[in-house]
């Protein structure tokens, strides 16, 4: 991570292969405005393609994992600021995290409001802790969380992705947890957490990225090219170093070396 850029909105740093990104702007809930998008992108970017990340680690500072959109920011787009530093990507924020290609956590242990639901619901694995509240109060104020329908969508039926936006009841971390929104609550089973994290870092990196990449795929391919998508990246992969460094690190008992290629 030496030489990347200092963001203005969120931290990022690399420790054992996992992509640690925190969203810190802590003084206003968390709220993200555009140029919070933009970084958000360019740190995606970055992890996707470094070799070296193999899981990317989402958290937030303060007691607000993220409050939603920060309307004030966005109420008049002739006004709005970008960074002079990353550039713009006209993209949602719940697009923006759909671009990993690898595995990826959010840890949360501050509320979930409105749009902070956006990237939660891209995330691989959602821990959170017991006390944490998440809430859609688009209703209230007018307005509807038509992008976080679209992430509820993928995780849930119509009708309860549809009676969680019109709702706008606060919902437990173990209400989320019984709908499988959530993966575990962290402080009733602290060992979960760490253990995954170590199982995700020493899998196969760039299985797990081609693993990805394939299931989005996937989505654009009729069934019965599905199958002969699937032979054709199963070759590629059987070529990598990867694959035979797996191989041959089982026959000789040891841990594998991997390179991501």
């Amino acid at each position: 991570m030496n030489g990347y850029i200092n963001y203005k909105f969120i931290k990022v740093k690399l420790v054992d292969h996992v992509f640690h990104l925190t969203l810190a702007r802590a003084e206003k809930r968390n709220a993200f405005t555009p140029i919070m998008i933009d970084e958000i992108y360019h740190a995606i970017q970055i992890a996707d393609a470094d070799p070296e990340v193999r899981v990317l680690l989402l958290d937030a500072e303060g007691p607000v994992f993220c409050a939603g959109m920060d309307l004030k920011a966005f109420e008049n787009p002739d006004n709005m600021e970008y960074s002079d530093v990353v550039p713009h990507v006209d993209l949602s924020l719940g697009e923006v995290l759909s671009f990993l290609n690898k595995p990826s956590i959010a840890v949360i242990e501050g509320h979930v409001i409105a749009g902070g639901f956006l990237m939660i619901l891209e995330c691989t694995y959602v821990f959170a802790h017991s006390s944490v509240q998440f809430s859609l109060p688009e209703v209230q104020i007018g307005l509807f969380p038509f992008q976080v329908l679209a992430g509820l969508l993928k995780h849930l039926p119509y009708h309860k992705a549809m009676d969680l936006c019109i709702h706008s009841e606060v919902i437990t971390a173990q209400e989320m947890k019984s709908m499988g929104l959530v993966y575990e609550l962290m402080d009733q089973k602290p060992d979960v957490l760490p253990a995954l994290m170590a199982k995700l870092t020493s899998a196969a990196p760039l299985a797990i990225k081609m693993g990805f990449e394939a299931a989005k795929q996937l989505r654009e391919l009729k069934s019965a090219d599905q199958y002969t998508f699937l032979l054709r990246q199963l070759d590629k992969l059987r070529t990598s170093h990867d694959f035979k460094e797996g191989v041959t690190a089982r026959i000789e008992k040891r841990a594998p070396k991997w390179r991501g290629e």
